[in-house]
């Protein structure tokens, strides 16, 4: 009779270990090894997408030094755009931003360490050909706000709005704006607008 009520009752308390007590524990430890690992990824992507991290590769310490002195670090909106900003795909893709970053970085170890001449000119050009429209829209925003200057109200409508067959990008007309050897720093309310290409921003 003992053995009975014995196993009568394991059974009443086994129902509870298995749907409760068991998937809980397993889920308390699925919550121990991932915070973690989680958490330690996402420290090295934020701690990778500096651009002291950028320079800490000899090649591209020019351009970090010619990126302080620009208009995107220097602004009276206090605003800093970093290399990340301008680089990689807009936040909202994550999938093509991940992509994009793990892509790049692996790119440029193996060219750090193999190649034995950094050609400038050629990698700004095929930066200036990767760059898309929603990568510059990220911070420049509310283009159509601009009272005081109806040609540059015009240039961006016909961007944001294009009719078939005119496409344009927004370095097309915004050109060499960061990467510029200065002697001095340059701020963006103190600097008069380009003539023809290479408007300021």
């Amino acid at each position: 009779m003992k053995a009975q009520e014995a196993n009568a009752s394991s059974e009443s308390h086994d129902p509870l270990w298995r749907k409760f007590v068991k998937p809980g524990l397993w889920v308390l430890l699925g919550i121990a090894i991932a915070f973690p690992i989680f958490s330690l990824t996402y420290y090295t992507m934020v701690r990778t997408s500096t651009p002291q991290f950028c320079a800490s590769c000899h090649e591209i310490q020019p351009a970090y030094d010619t990126w302080k002195t620009s208009t995107h670090v220097n602004n009276a909106q206090g605003f800093v755009a970093d290399c990340m900003d301008c680089h990689l795909p807009a936040p909202q893709d994550t999938i093509d931003f991940f992509y994009a970053k793990t892509f790049h970085g692996i790119k440029d170890v193996i060219k750090h360490f193999t190649i034995e001449e950094y050609d400038r000119e050629k990698n700004r050009q095929a930066a200036y050909a990767s760059f898309k429209n929603a990568q510059c829209q990220k911070c420049h925003r509310n283009l159509l706000s601009i009272p005081n200057n109806r040609g540059a109200w015009l240039a961006h409508k016909a961007t944001l709005y294009p009719m078939p067959g005119m496409e344009k990008k927004c370095v097309d007309c915004h050109r060499n704006l960061v990467h510029n050897p200065a002697q001095v720093y340059q701020y963006r309310q103190y600097r008069p607008p380009y003539k023809g290409t290479g408007l300021s921003s």
